[in-house]
């Protein structure tokens, strides 16, 4: 499974920075290693430099094997809480399809 980390002009993505995310995704979905091909993380700050609630967005696109990608976003007042509320979606969105797909 590769992970591919992007972020917008108004985040700063340190090599730090993508190396942890990148090792959480891997950590926390890695029993979906032979399902998932490709997974894209997508970071923003949708206020740019205004203070705003809620403003910082993170969307991750998962690629299975096979089947159409499946995304998740979530908003939070800081980077890494967006990125833990949609790692928690996306699991749990994964678990769900591939649930059904064992069920047929």
């Amino acid at each position: 499974m590769k992970v591919q980390i992007n972020t917008d002009k108004n985040v700063e993505g340190s090599e730090r920075l993508e190396s942890y995310f990148s090792t959480e995704i891997t950590r926390v979905l890695s029993r979906f290693d032979d399902k998932v091909t490709r997974i894209e993380v997508h970071f923003g700050d949708e206020n740019s430099a205004k203070l705003g609630v809620n403003d910082k967005r993170c969307l991750i696109e998962a690629r299975p094997a096979n089947m159409q990608p499946i995304a998740v976003t979530e908003h939070a007042d800081s980077i890494e809480k967006a990125f833990n509320g949609a790692l928690d979606k996306i699991k749990k969105v994964l678990n769900t399809t591939f649930d059904k797909q064992k069920a047929h």
